[in-house]
């Protein structure tokens, strides 16, 4: 019989991933004051926010201020993970406490840099965030494992995007750029851990691949949920380097890969269906990006 639920022999495995993470962000633990421009601060009743103040590139301003949006709903996110991950498996939870606590500083370093930085209206910013929390999040997938293969992708998602976008950001703002890729080194070891339990999963048990499946070919950001969304990611893909090209080079075929889901081989008949589909679902992707690069050489 298939399970969705993860695996409490894995728990001493998960104990120890649990500890490296803890051990590695201890290391490089930060506070986001250290990253903003606090000289370039001045109160907004003593002088009003007006367009003239922006020195930033509209596409840039978008993918940060699109960044923001996402991190807000950390509330939502973490509910919906602590209920999810409800269980034998208590060091899962441990770890989702941890990180949201490191999540936590990455919406307020975002949205302080936009208003020291005036790269946006304040009173417009204000309107997106609460919009976007009142929207919440209601994911497509409530299972155990379903939710940390969702969670693998959205991390190295993150992770991808923000270093994108630095690298555009350099020649604009190199405090902007500094402080995105910051965020991307927590994404990177949140990454590590959900990537590293799914690995584990796969290794005892190969037909937990049909639970891959879905996840993978449905695969969307939770940002969805904030106003104007796909021409936001319109505008980041085209002007902000993180577009479909670069998520199938720097997201799914990277996570297909570290899983091995090529050389898996599922003993029950669906499973093996779904990892077939995986496959084939990766191929066409690849079939796409190959005709972009090949037409615009």
């Amino acid at each position: 019989m298939l399970t969705n639920h993860l695996d409490f022999r894995l728990e001493p495995q998960i104990q120890k991933l649990y500890a490296e993470h803890k051990k590695r962000s201890e290391k490089i633990d930060w506070g986001y004051h250290e990253f903003l421009p606090w000289d370039k601060a001045q109160d907004f009743r003593r002088v009003p926010w007006d367009s003239s103040q922006v020195t930033l590139p509209s596409n840039i301003i978008t993918a940060v201020e699109t960044a923001l949006l996402t991190e807000v709903n950390l509330p939502w996110f973490t509910s919906h993970l602590d209920q999810t991950f409800k269980g034998p498996l208590t060091v899962v939870r441990d770890f989702v406490h941890t990180w949201t606590a490191e999540e936590d500083q990455h919406s307020n370093l975002l949205e302080t840099y936009l208003l020291i930085t005036r790269s946006v209206d304040p009173k417009r910013l204000h309107q997106l965030h609460k919009q976007t929390v009142e929207s919440g999040y209601s994911p497509d997938y409530t299972t155990p494992f379903e939710t940390m293969v969702y969670t693998t992708m959205q991390e190295l998602a993150t992770m991808a995007f923000y270093t994108n976008v630095a690298k555009v950001a350099r020649k604009h703002d190199s405090e902007l750029s500094t402080l995105l890729l910051r965020l991307s080194k927590d994404e990177t070891l949140h990454y590590a851990f959900y990537r590293d339990v799914i690995k584990f999963h796969l290794q005892l048990e190969p037909n937990y691949c049909y639970y891959l499946g879905h996840v993978i070919r449905n695969f969307q950001m939770p940002g969805a949920v904030m106003p104007d969304f796909d021409d936001r990611m319109a505008i980041i893909a085209k002007e902000a380097n993180y577009g479909p090209l670069e998520y199938f080079d720097q997201v799914l075929e990277v996570i297909i890969d570290y899983w091995d889901i090529e050389n898996l081989r599922p003993i029950a008949p669906e499973a093996e269906a779904a990892r077939v589909d995986i496959l084939k679902y990766r191929d066409r992707m690849k079939k796409v990006r190959d005709r972009f690069y090949k037409k615009n050489k």
